[in-house]
């Protein structure tokens, strides 16, 4: 399994105090990693960090000198960055009418503009060091229209084509850059959506072949597939992570 092996790496996650980043640094941990979870909420980020065996980083990506200070600080307490998972980022749903300017440029500037942000940030640090690997999280939203979700979904279409771009320009130096797209996995974001969108869990259940949704476990094996040797042949795609959700007719 050394394909798998991480260790004498280190991983910055990004919104990755819980959910679906707190369950994808929890793998890079167990498969050796170093890893500095970052995010806004200094007390959640202490709790991950010590539940991992990492570091916190208090960051709000939505600041330009926040975001790539963040980067810098990872990279000089860990000693190194070799993976970046972009993981931050906020759903407000309206209906397309409905939405402030500041409200749709506020979603597309926490998902969008700050994975672009800190992959430009870490991208030194990955260059010095040989190689790297970036993950993107995106969502089915990035594949899928729905009406409550036209700031969402253009932000995480945009991570799809943000992976594509940066696959391409930094292949040359061994950066491999891929994306994920999440289906319905149970965590704090989705949990306020069952709440807001009334059937929305039974209407899941129902079109996920796996009959269930998702946990942030499930996007362990993904993450260290991705961040590991394992992928070096891999880049610029973007994975579904939905139970066969995407694939389900009708």
């Amino acid at each position: 399994m050394d394909l798998f092996n991480l260790e004498g790496k280190a991983a910055l996650v990004t919104g990755g105090n819980g959910g679906i980043g707190l369950g994808m640094a929890q793998a890079l941990a167990r498969a050796g990693a170093k890893v500095a979870i970052a995010g806004r909420d200094a007390a959640k980020n202490a709790a991950a960090a010590k539940a991992v065996g990492g570091i916190p980083i208090a960051a709000d990506v939505l600041d330009e000198k926040a975001c790539r200070g963040m980067v810098a600080e990872a990279a000089e307490r860990l000693g190194r960055l070799d993976i970046l998972v972009n993981n931050a980022g906020i759903n407000i749903r309206k209906r397309p009418e409905d939405y402030s300017l500041d409200e749709f440029r506020t979603v597309l500037d926490s998902n969008l503009t700050s994975a672009f942000v800190a992959s430009q940030a870490v991208y030194p640090h990955m260059q010095k060091a040989g190689g790297g690997k970036i993950v993107n999280i995106g969502s089915m939203m990035s594949i899928f229209g729905a009406s409550f979700v036209a700031a969402y979904g253009s932000s995480k279409g945009g991570i799809v084509q943000l992976t594509r771009a940066l696959a391409c320009a930094w292949a040359k130096d061994n950066i491999q850059v891929n994306s994920v797209l999440p289906g319905w996995i149970d965590t704090a974001l989705t949990q306020r959506a069952r709440k807001e969108i009334g059937g929305l869990h039974e209407r899941v259940v129902a079109r996920t072949p796996a009959g269930r949704w998702g946990t942030p476990e499930d996007m362990g094996g993904i993450a260290v597939f991705l961040c590991s040797r394992a992928s070096d042949f891999i880049t610029g795609t973007a994975i579904p992570i939905d139970g066969g959700y995407s694939v389900q007719g009708g």
